[in-house]
């Protein structure tokens, strides 16, 4: 079995000698033998105490709770508990630095877009990065309940070529015209448009919005504040906004 000095069993836990000390003193690491020197040893197990007692300290725990807790009968039910709390929060940190790290990236390269940029550009970027994967979970959900009336639209144009027969067709008009108008009345409420110009947010009115000439993320729109006309911004705009 293993023996280590205090400045050993310092340097394998990455603290200093007099903090072995200190604990030596507060009677939470008592050395397992004393040498003929007098000089304080170590073992294995003194070691895995030591780096239990420095995780503890790590989350901030009095000295006076760590010695109540190495005390219990079964100390290892409560550090196993600690453990799983600090890893689940690490865990949430993490997730949320990741968010922050992703948006900064999304502000970087709207920002390279633009060859000048203002207070307002960057406001609108933020805008457009607040509410982008609530857009496009809408689209997909659109595309998904689209899939249906395209596979009957498919169908009943082949059963009207192959066997005359019409019927399907006029049932797929049936559905698919009043599905193209609640989903886009759904799909126009749930959304606003970014003036390039004055940098408000707007909403056309539907019949505006659904003839309009469009990109994937943009339409040719008149702003109802200041009155431009040309491609504006789409974004999120629903949740009551």
């Amino acid at each position: 079995m293993s023996k280590y000095t205090t400045g050993e069993l310092a340097k394998l836990c990455g603290v200093t000698v007099r903090t072995v000390q200190y604990y030596d003193t507060r009677g939470i690491l008592i050395p397992s033998e004393l040498s003929e020197g007098g000089r304080r040893l170590y073992s294995d197990d003194d070691l895995k105490r030591m780096k239990i007692i420095c995780f503890l300290r790590e989350l901030d725990l009095p000295i006076n709770t760590i010695s109540q807790i190495l005390n219990e009968e079964h100390p290892e039910k409560v550090i196993s508990l600690l453990i799983e709390h600090q890893e689940k929060s690490l865990s949430d940190e993490i997730s949320d630095k990741q968010k922050k790290l992703e948006k900064l990236r999304e502000l970087k390269n709207g920002l390279k877009s633009h060859e000048s940029f203002s207070l307002e550009s960057i406001g609108d970027i933020a805008v457009i990065m607040e509410g982008k994967k609530k857009l496009k979970r809408m689209r997909w959900m659109m595309i998904l309940t689209g899939i249906p009336v395209t596979a009957l639209q498919c169908f009943s144009i082949i059963f009207l070529i192959v066997k005359g027969i019409w019927w399907q067709f006029v049932l797929w008009v049936l559905v698919a015209i009043p599905w193209g108008i609640i989903v886009s009345r759904y799909y126009f409420r749930q959304v606003k448009y970014i003036c390039p110009e004055c940098h408000e947010l707007f909403k056309p009115t539907l019949k505006e919005a659904f003839w309009a000439n469009h990109t994937p993320t943009t339409r040719k729109l008149t702003c109802t504040a200041c009155g431009h006309r040309g491609f504006c911004v789409e974004v999120w705009g629903g949740d009551g906004k």
